[in-house]
């Protein structure tokens, strides 16, 4: 292989259930993930379950305003607590088949016949804790017994993207309101998408109103590509929109540097961050199966235009087309994987050569037993 290529993971790396099922233990079960956005559960008894990895989880908030997230099983016999995806209990959680009830704590506080079983510590048989953490407005949880260190993880993943500790907090990221929300069910392997994402190779070929807006794109290489980079907006072009007009109000903390710049952030494993002056777009990645990944997109202004009802549709549309292009794309290239063309998989022109870092990592987690 000549030194402009560089090797790809194998296809079986996107096809394989029990690559896939390692993935699920040893990287969505033991690093940090980005659940649900705390707004979300604005209250106490307001839940959603999110799956990760092989678990479900319940991730609530107690009577005190606390975050909270357990292992959606019942302690007794095994029984999903909660079916729903999300919704609200007034006092407790009840299991549905034998009425094992749980306070908003976690802790068993009911049960038929309880009373006369004594002996049971109502703390050691209550739900399963989960390690939980808020950062940018989203609850980011953790199924491992030892979590790794957050700040390392996850806050250090933007940190080493902008070059600086203190760039991402510029957006208020926590204090923005969700103006928009699509959830893609997407039909293709979890790494074809944050590869896709790391990338600009494609960007000319299929983002012509993403490259419109930023038309350093059309050179190939991504605004990840180097540390601190953004990508410059058009000298004609207003705002982060579909047709290049004016955006929203900009939100107030933005840097004149980072003004009229789009910056993309990924964190691992499962995160897609992307800031422009007047929003931020925040993806979060639930992979179902090797060859299904269901994304959850936000988007997310200040509380003023959101509450005032302006109109986010122009803003909304060209990252949602952006989203659609990719999307489709992974989807093309996941029935392939199982190609003897692509068994000992695929190469890496020069501007994609970062991505084979990304493979590196992921190849290190899974010898990690």
């Amino acid at each position: 292989m000549t030194a402009s290529l560089i090797p790809t993971l194998p296809g079986a790396y996107y096809t394989d259930p029990d690559i896939f099922r390692q993935e699920q233990e040893r990287v969505f079960e033991a690093m940090w993930f980005c659940a649900v956005r705390a707004s979300d559960i604005p209250t106490p008894g307001r839940f959603r379950t999110v799956q990760i990895g092989r678990e479900s989880v319940l991730v609530s908030r107690a009577r005190d305003g606390a975050v909270k997230a357990f292992l959606n099983i019942c302690r007794h016999r095994g029984a999903k607590l909660c079916v729903d995806d999300e919704g609200e209990v007034k006092r407790a959680f009840q299991c549905p088949y034998h009425a094992w009830t749980y306070g908003l704590d976690g802790k068993l506080i009911a049960a038929p016949n309880l009373t006369k079983m004594p002996d049971i510590d109502r703390v050691e048989y209550g739900l399963v804790n989960v390690h939980v953490r808020e950062w940018l407005g989203y609850v980011w949880v953790c199924l491992a017994d030892k979590p790794p260190s957050f700040e390392d993880d996850v806050i250090g993943a933007c940190t080493e993207r902008l070059g600086d500790a203190t760039a991402i907090d510029h957006y208020d990221t926590a204090n923005l309101s969700v103006g928009r929300r699509i959830v893609y069910d997407v039909k293709a392997n979890w790494k074809l998408i944050v590869e896709n994402f790391m990338e600009c190779y494609h960007c000319a070929t299929i983002h012509p109103e993403l490259t419109e807006v930023l038309p350093e794109f059309t050179e190939g290489l991504a605004a990840q590509y180097y540390v601190g980079h953004g990508a410059e907006f058009g000298e004609d072009i207003q705002g982060f929109t579909v047709d290049g007009g004016s955006g929203l109000d900009r939100i107030p903390t933005v840097t004149e540097d980072q003004d009229r710049r789009y910056y993309a952030i990924t964190v691992k494993p499962q995160v897609f961050i992307n800031l422009v002056p007047d929003h931020v777009i925040l993806h979060r990645m639930f992979p179902l199966a090797a060859d299904r990944t269901v994304v959850e997109c936000d988007w997310l202004y200040l509380p003023s235009v959101v509450d005032s009802g302006k109109d986010v549709s122009r803003s909304v549309e060209l990252f949602h087309r952006v989203n659609e292009q990719d999307f489709e794309a992974c989807e093309r290239c996941q029935p392939a994987m199982n190609s003897r063309a692509y068994a000992k998989g695929g190469v890496l022109v020069p501007s994609e050569h970062h991505i084979g870092a990304f493979h590196e990592w992921l190849q290190a987690k899974l010898a990690n037993a």
